[in-house]
């Protein structure tokens, strides 16, 4: 224990919220961390982010998120115990490894196509209108599109797959009401039961999919047939919401900024885009974690059984690591870690598949869409934990 340990600044939610960015400035000047009025610590500065990510003090949560909801049981209740986005150490590794090894022989330029003819698909519904929401009719709906092909889905099964993927995805958000949980755990009770009835029919012997492919590793790996469902859940849940919100961000933030047509002249920019966009205003404002023993930060102290928010939002504007960190640069050098994916041994898995849908849905926006405009309001963006709210963007045309 230090001699003398420097008290943590407290700052209330509505403080916080007023302006998220600001408020992470003014305290990462003078504190490594901030505490939240109603518990917890943010973690603020990028160095300590990027070390933290893969420190054993701290752990998944693991079925903390179901309790504090008041869920001991259910559909929602298996995804956190059964799965592997929230286990630790050995348990984490043995229900990782399946997943990672499957998607790591899945052929990544047939995942871009799959994207591309959705992305086109959806875009072509709308070019006549000259109008376009594009949270509801695009963002929302293109990464799940793409996990459906991923999954080898049957077309007659991808509107109950989007359906339920969406609704289950609103427990994972900050705040869902006791409404939203009801509809979550339905969804996820239907979902789980689709998704299993799949992996019970699928061919091993089929080459080339990704389904046989990770049905033989899970074997393999002695998963349980539950544990093999939850870990194909995990996938869907982390590659679906995120990535939403991620391409409302990009596209709202290079529209805003009158960069459209300077990206659709020069679409080797658009990597570029993808990198600085999740940079500028990440999709995901934190990773939680809890502290199992106590952590000391610059003469400051996290007690051991808290709950600390590694906050990518500040890491990822700290100005000892991104000079102007609030201009949204294009010629800013690529990220050699990029803390949205996350860190140690919870590294996103999905983080290529991610990346290409973002490039994709920004390649066919800028080919079909000569000189779109916002109309009404602007990008608007919410929260700083876990997968922030965006709000609705209609873009227009002709």
């Amino acid at each position: 224990m230090l001699d003398q340990v420097r008290p943590v600044p407290i700052v209330e939610a509505a403080a916080l919220e007023a302006d998220i960015h600001g408020t992470f400035a003014a305290y990462r000047a003078t504190h490594p961390l901030i505490a939240l009025a109603g518990g917890g610590y943010v973690v603020l500065r990028y160095a300590d982010v990027e070390r933290l990510m893969s420190d054993p003090r701290l752990q998944a949560t693991e079925t903390a998120l179901p309790h504090q909801a008041g869920l001991t049981k259910g559909a929602l209740f298996d995804l956190f115990e059964h799965g592997m986005l929230t286990a630790n150490r050995e348990t984490h590794a043995r229900r990782r490894a399946a997943v990672s090894c499957a998607l790591a022989r899945e052929s990544l330029e047939r995942f871009r196509q799959h994207v591309r003819d959705a992305a086109s698909h959806l875009i072509d519904a709308y070019l006549d209108d000259g109008r376009l929401e594009l949270v509801s009719g695009y963002a929302r709906r293109l990464p799940v599109l793409a996990l459906a092909r991923l999954l080898d889905l049957a077309d007659d099964a991808l509107p109950a797959f989007e359906r339920d993927v969406l609704t289950m995805n609103a427990f994972f958000r900050p705040g869902p009401t006791p409404a939203a949980v009801d509809a979550a755990e339905g969804a996820a009770s239907r979902l789980q039961n689709a998704l299993g009835d799949r992996l019970d029919q699928v061919d091993v012997e089929r080459s080339g999919s990704f389904f046989s492919t990770y049905k033989t590793i899970a074997g393999e790996n002695q998963l349980s047939p539950l544990e093999a469902l939850m870990q194909i859940v995990s996938v869907v849940l982390g590659g679906s919401d995120t990535t939403r919100a991620a391409i409302v961000v990009m596209v709202g933030l290079l529209a805003e900024r009158g960069l459209w047509q300077e990206v659709r002249r020069q679409p080797a920019l658009i990597g570029a885009v993808v990198s600085e966009s999740l940079r500028c205003e990440p999709a995901v404002g934190s990773v939680p974690r809890l502290t199992v023993e106590e952590i000391e930060l610059d003469g400051t102290v996290v007690p051991a059984g808290r709950p600390v928010l590694l906050s990518t939002m500040s890491a990822l504007r700290d100005p000892d690591v991104f000079p102007n960190p609030d201009a949204f640069d294009l010629t800013r050098p690529p990220l050699r870690w990029h803390p949205m994916f996350g860190g140690g041994e919870h590294r996103c898995l999905g983080e290529a598949l991610a990346k290409i849908e973002m490039e994709e849905a920004l390649s066919v926006l800028l080919a079909s869409l000569p000189d779109p405009r916002i109309d009404g309001q602007g990008l608007t963006i919410h929260g700083h934990a876990g997968v922030r709210k965006v709000d609705e963007l209609t873009l227009r045309w002709h």
